[in-house]
């Protein structure tokens, strides 16, 4: 047979370990030589980080080695779904440049498959109805070091439980009264095989199917009987399935019969992903949603990846930092440093760079003529030769940092001080000559004369000074304004916090607003929802949807400081 096709780009890149026991299928022949994996989102919540792993691995395994991924929603409890997850989910996927081209498929469009199946099952005496609540299920199931309790309604009669399936489905009994569940074996070492529940009764209508059924299967049930269904020859998940391997073996097994041993999915597991200061739970992200304690799945704080979209994050950089951290067998919790370090480096490579003042405090230049503007060129991105520049107006008053001044400074202080020089960032060296204060002592202004010969082609341009200050012309400038997003977590494992409710555990700072930020010119003329920019000295930010045409707003996606790359050199 024909070797898996890897791209030249792959040849040189160690194999992880799934991508090896794929390839060594493959090599083998099984499954005739086909690769079909599959992403299998539920559509009752919006994607995060984590699930980007499981993409990047489905998706990029079958793209390495020339094989097709399927979209399958995993749409078996139609209280907690919505079109509104299956769009947002399909769009983030589109987003990290993934496509399951004519491969979108729904566990619903299986439920008569399965229940067909179910019917066999019943037929067969490997399946009964239960009249026991949850709770009396659970109590009777052991504990994995003693054995299971069989149920009372084990051995109904196939005729009886074939009447009460189809009156359960026929929506006969309330909600929680019935389920139907395999007979397998109560006293099995895993828990998993002590006749797990097949079947639950569910009276909401299902956003696909309507009214047409009230029974819906359990995810064990429906997910290793989809994969049959659709041909999936590697179904990837991650490690908390280790347990339900031989139970999804069981249930494909008795639906191939003979033919298992031709075709039969194989199940893989790795590592999920676990991000400090983050929550990766689902019902967490939404109890934040819907208490309003984040303004939406895509706040630019949550781990979702519109959210991660929203702050300025690139799809390169997510898959940078997966690769980075790799797959593998046992759980790690990964340093969000690193995924910060990854979008750093991206950024620094494409993002444009530009002036802006967080803090503006005026600053005159005192021997600079009123009436005079002047055009300074500066480097779009000093990381691409071919980057060009874009004009900046200069004129005698300015907006700097309120910081970059300090009328009493310490020795090593090299920004404005009186009677020291810095230079304006390409333009001028200036020297600070003062600064007037209002009625409270708050600085409102700052004065400095400038060295007409410093600028460059000028006889003093070389003249070395040791601060360099970021500026915007008063006259010209724009006001915008300035989200700083920070972790959403104060603490660094907030899932380890085990005595705390998580939502005590966030970070009361995660979020400050600024109303009366200095943009320069240019970056107002080309600035456009989800462009990102390096803001000059101070870190990357991108254009927020929430901008109009009047009224500019950027996301601050991180600072310039990279703590987790000094701390790899030290280590």
């Amino acid at each position: 047979m024909e070797e898996p096709i890897i791209p030249p780009s792959e040849e040189k890149k160690q194999l992880n370990f799934v991508q090896q026991l794929v390839a060594d299928d493959l090599a083998a022949g099984k499954n005739g030589g086909r690769l079909n994996t599959r992403f299998p989102p539920e559509p009752n919540g919006y994607l995060h980080i984590g699930h980007a792993k499981a993409i990047c691995m489905d998706f990029g395994v079958a793209e390495m080695m020339g094989g097709t991924c399927n979209l399958r929603f995993d749409d078996t409890n139609p209280q907690k779904e919505d079109t509104e997850y299956e769009q947002a989910i399909m769009r983030d996927i589109h987003w990290l440049g993934f496509d399951w081209g004519d491969r979108l498929y729904y566990a619903s469009d299986y439920f008569g498959k399965l229940y067909d199946f179910a019917v066999r099952l019943i037929k067969e005496g490997k399946a009964y109805v239960d009249d026991q609540t949850s709770e009396q299920i659970a109590e009777q199931k052991g504990t994995p070091t003693q054995p299971g309790t069989e149920s009372p309604f084990r051995n109904r009669s196939v005729e009886e439980n074939l009447d009460l399936f189809e009156r359960m489905n026929a929506g006969e009994f309330d909600e929680g009264s019935r389920v139907l569940r395999a007979k397998i074996d109560m006293a099995s070492d895993n828990m998993h095989f002590r006749d797990p529940i097949m079947y639950r009764i569910i009276k909401t209508p299902h956003w696909r199917t309507g009214d047409k059924w009230k029974v819906y299967p359990m995810y064990d049930f429906a997910h290793g009987q989809s994969d049959y269904f659709e041909g999936v020859t590697h179904s990837i998940c991650t490690l908390e399935f280790v347990p339900h391997r031989p139970l999804y073996e069981y249930f494909v097994r008795e639906l191939a019969g003979d033919t298992a041993e031709q075709y039969c999915p194989r199940q893989i597991e790795f590592n999920r992903l676990n991000l400090t200061y983050t929550v990766m739970s689902k019902r967490k992200l939404l109890q934040l949603v819907k208490e309003g304690l984040v303004a939406g799945w895509d706040d630019p704080r949550m781990p979702t990846l519109c959210g991660l979209r929203r702050r300025g994050y690139t799809p390169q950089a997510i898959k940078n930092f997966i690769e980075d951290i790799g797959y593998t067998k046992y759980e790690a919790l990964n340093d969000i440093g690193l995924l910060e370090h990854n979008i750093r480096e991206d950024l620094n490579k494409h993002a444009g760079r530009v002036s802006a003042v967080l803090n503006p405090v005026k600053l005159v230049i005192t021997n600079y003529p009123d009436d005079k503007v002047e055009t300074m060129e500066m480097d779009n991105n000093p990381e691409q030769p071919d980057a060009g520049r874009h004009p900046m107006p200069f004129a005698r008053e300015l907006y700097i940092e309120r910081d970059d001044f300090m009328e009493d400074a310490p020795k090593k202080f090299f920004r404005l001080t009186p009677g020291k020089e810095v230079r304006l960032k390409g333009a001028y060296i200036v020297m600070c000559t003062g600064c007037t204060k209002d009625a409270e002592g708050n600085i409102t202004e700052v004065q400095c004369t400038y060295d007409p010969d410093t600028l460059s082609g000028m006889p003093g341009a070389n003249r070395k000074v040791k601060g360099t200050l970021h500026w915007v012309s008063a006259r010209h400038c724009v006001t915008a304004e300035v989200r700083l997003y920070d972790r959403l977590f104060a603490v660094e494992n907030p899932a380890a916090e085990k005595e705390v409710d998580f939502r005590e555990l966030l970070n009361p700072d995660s979020l400050r607003v600024l109303h009366d930020v200095k943009i320069e010119p240019f970056l107002a003329e080309n600035a456009h929802v989800e462009g990102k920019f390096q803001f000059q000295r101070i870190g990357y930010f991108c254009v927020d949807p929430d901008s109009t045409p009047g009224h500019l707003v950027f996301n601050r996606t991180i600072g310039l400081k990279d703590s987790w790359a000094k701390e790899q050199k030290k280590g």
